[in-house]
This record gives C-alpha cells, sequence and structure tokens, in this order.
C-alpha cells in the first residue's frame, strides 16, 4: 500500500479540481460559501491566541476567511508558490505587490507596455510619494541591463504585454534585478500559470487578474498575489492586513469553480486563436497580426521557450485608422465588442478609446498601439464560426 499523496504531487487537472478544498461536517461535494465578516470563539482565550497569531483560525474577513482560503491554496499549488494571497480586484492585487514593498527614494523599472491602468500606477501614483520610476522597451536586453541598476528596488513587467503582444525574456531580467538585489514582479495574466510560470525563470511576485482566464465566463472580479512566504513576512501581511483589498468570498467560490475548467477552457482558447490567427494572417487584409504562436511574431522563439502555447490574444491593425477598426467591431455578428479578455465568449477591444485611453497619444503610439488597433480574445466558440464571422466583417469594411 502506498503513501497518501500530497496535494502538491497531485497533476495539474486534480490540483485544478481539488486543491485547497476543505469539507465542512455537513460533507458536501461543491465547496461552501462562507458569507460572514466575523467568527466567534469559545472562549476569550481562544479569541487573545488566534489575534496573537499563536493559534489557528479565522477571526475577520478582511484578514481570511474560509471559502477565499480555499481559493488562495488552490492557486497556491497550481503556481507552485508557498503563498497565495486573493484581492477583490487584478489591479489591487499589482497596485499590492508594488507598494507594499517600496518607500520614498525607491527605484522601480518597468516595460513600456503594461495594461493602461498599470501604466498609470507606474506613471502617477508610485512618483507622488517620492518614488522613481524608469520605463524601457521590453524586447530591449540592452535597456533592461542599463536602467537596473544598484539601488533599484523593484522591477515590474507584463509579458505578454496588453494589447502589444511584446514578450520580455523573465530570465534574463531576473537575472539582472536579482544582481542588484531587486525583486521581480511580473503580470502573468494573458499567459495564464498554465502556459508560463515566471517564478520557473526567477520571478519572486505573481500577480492575475481572476477576472480573466480564472474565471472565464464574465461573472466576477478579483486578483492574486502569489510569493514566498519572505516576502509575505516582510512586506505584504501587514499591508493587506491594513489597507483591506479583500476577495469577497461569493467570488472567491466562483473563482474556485472556474479553475476546475480552466485547462479544458486554455486549451481549447488557445487551439481556437492560433486557427484565427492564421485566417487573420493569410487573409492579407490586414495591416499587421501579431500572435505569439505563429513564427512570424517578432519574438516567437523567446515566447515559445517561456510558454506552452500561443495564448489567446491576438492584436491586429485594420487599414484606414480608427474609422475602420470601428466599421469591423460594429460588423462583427458573433463576436462581441466588450474591453474584458480571457472570456469564455470570443471579445474584440480598440485599446486607443478604452483600456490605453489614459495613455497620452504619444505614448500610445511610441508602444504601437494605434488608432487601427484592435485586440482580439478568442473564446470556445467553433473557430470556424470565428474565422467566417471575422470574414465577413472584413468584406463589409473593404466593400
Amino acid at each position: 500500500m502506498t503513501d497518501k499523496k500530497k496535494p502538491s504531487e497531485w497533476r495539474l487537472a486534480t490540483r485544478l479540481v481539488r486543491g485547497g478544498t476543505k469539507r465542512s461536517e455537513f460533507g458536501e461535494t461543491s465547496e461552501a460559501i462562507f458569507m460572514t465578516s466575523g467568527f466567534r470563539y469559545d472562549a476569550a482565550e481562544i479569541a487573545a491566541d488566534r489575534f496573537a497569531g499563536v493559534a489557528e483560525g479565522f477571526t475577520y474577513s478582511r484578514l481570511s476567511n474560509p471559502t477565499v482560503a480555499m481559493f488562495e491554496e488552490r492557486m497556491a499549488l497550481l503556481e507552485g508558490m508557498p503563498v497565495a494571497k486573493a484581492t477583490a480586484t487584478g489591479m489591487a492585487a499589482v497596485n499590492a505587490a508594488l507598494t507594499c514593498q517600496l518607500r520614498a527614494g525607491d527605484k522601480v523599472v518597468a516595460s513600456k507596455a503594461l495594461f493602461g491602468s498599470c501604466r498609470y500606477i507606474i506613471d502617477e501614483i508610485l512618483p507622488r510619494y517620492g518614488i522613481t520610476t524608469e520605463l524601457v522597451t521590453g524586447a530591449d536586453d540592452d535597456a533592461w541591463a542599463r536602467a537596473i541598476t544598484p539601488g533599484t528596488k523593484t522591477v515590474f513587467v507584463e509579458t505578454p504585454a496588453n494589447p502589444t503582444l511584446d514578450v520580455v525574456d523573465l530570465a534574463k531580467v531576473c537575472e539582472l534585478a536579482h544582481a542588484v538585489g531587486a525583486t521581480v514582479v511580473v503580470d502573468n495574466v494573458f499567459a495564464t500559470p498554465l502556459l508560463q510560470r515566471p517564478t520557473d525563470f526567477g520571478a519572486d511576485v505573481v500577480v492575475y487578474s481572476g477576472t480573466k482566464h480564472i474565471d472565464g465566463q464574465g461573472r466576477a472580479l478579483g486578483g492574486c498575489i502569489l510569493c514566498s512566504r519572505q516576502f509575505f513576512d516582510d512586506h505584504l501581511n501587514q499591508y493587506l492586513r491594513h489597507t483591506g483589498p479583500t476577495m469577497s468570498p461569493f467570488n472567491a467560490w466562483v473563482l474556485l469553480k472556474g479553475l476546475e475548467t480552466l485547462e479544458l477552457r486554455v486549451t481549447r482558447m488557445c487551439e481556437n486563436a492560433a486557427r484565427v490567427a492564421d485566417f487573420l494572417a493569410e487573409s492579407g487584409r490586414l495591416a499587421r497580426v501579431l500572435y505569439p504562436g505563429r513564427k512570424d511574431h517578432p519574438q516567437h522563439a523567446l515566447a515559445m521557450r517561456q510558454m506552452a502555447a500561443g495564448g489567446s490574444v491576438i492584436t491586429v491593425d485594420v487599414p484606414g485608422g480608427r474609422e475602420a477598426a470601428f466599421r469591423l467591431l460594429n460588423a462583427l455578428q458573433i463576436i462581441d465588442i466588450s474591453n474584458n479578455l480571457g472570456d469564455a465568449k470570443s471579445l474584440a477591444t480598440h485599446p486607443a478609446s478604452t483600456t490605453h485611453r489614459s495613455l497620452a497619444e504619444a505614448a500610445r503610439l511610441e508602444l504601437g498601439i494605434l488608432e487601427a488597433t484592435l485586440r482580439l480574445s478568442v473564446g470556445l466558440e467553433d473557430a470556424q464560426d470565428l474565422i467566417e464571422d471575422l470574414d465577413q466583417a472584413l468584406c463589409r469594411i473593404s466593400a
């Protein structure tokens, strides 16, 4: 008879379905939702011990909650990290992962190609508190080497980037950062924990928007920070405890359900995206088609070294600028216009007027986010239906 396996020894699909599950005395098969703000204690001494940290147990849902804890444990098992902490949104995770460790006088180096709200934190919020920030072109290894100097506290990257799909060499950036004692925080939303594990390349902290692929059905907001026990103890624990970017137990339950089918959904999304990207590139009707899984992507080789597949997002430029891009969006019959991504439903976005609207025009142009640029998040529909929908929309704008 073999010894009982630890959850960390389970294979991926099993971790996604059963990781972190704790059942109440009722023996439910689906994880329970503990919709409670506080908890009672059998004795005053127990309450005192829990607050002192000498006894295990829950005290207040701003700090921890049984349903949220199940989601956190499952995420930690999936990412292979000691600690996972859930937050109310993905942006709450990004903000907490950065600001918990920064002080006035510190320096942050980040890639230029970031989600609009991430750029706002780097460009606008951190400098208000005496933190120096420097942006570099993510694909330029020499630029990273020049920017990451002694005194750099944190490096922040998003790879593949939103929406340009730039790919950052994680191993190189982590090597440069660690040489000067800096931590590396990676936004891994586009790749998902299934396609890329930044910690395998040296990253110290990984953040997710659970709103995207983890939920995968457009139902709930949520975020997650994954890190070492030391980073949690030294920086993150007290920051989260006292600032309260807390995930709702109901949202944690929704995201737990999402994790059960994450592998199935992401695998199908990537297969569909590869087919759609090939159609768009081979149609000859677009000015540019970017997809990391295609050999014509400028960093295809690097992407395939770091990622298990090309992902679910394609970025294109439509000839004719914003007017033509809007006409294409409005001609779509199956694909929805939305600023979200990672959904079971295919979604199309015009970044310049939505997700990256807050960036100055010069900054958008520098990144390659044009008025003609569209971001396509490929879902679970039949790939041929998506191709036919895009085909008819392209025909209409070229007529």
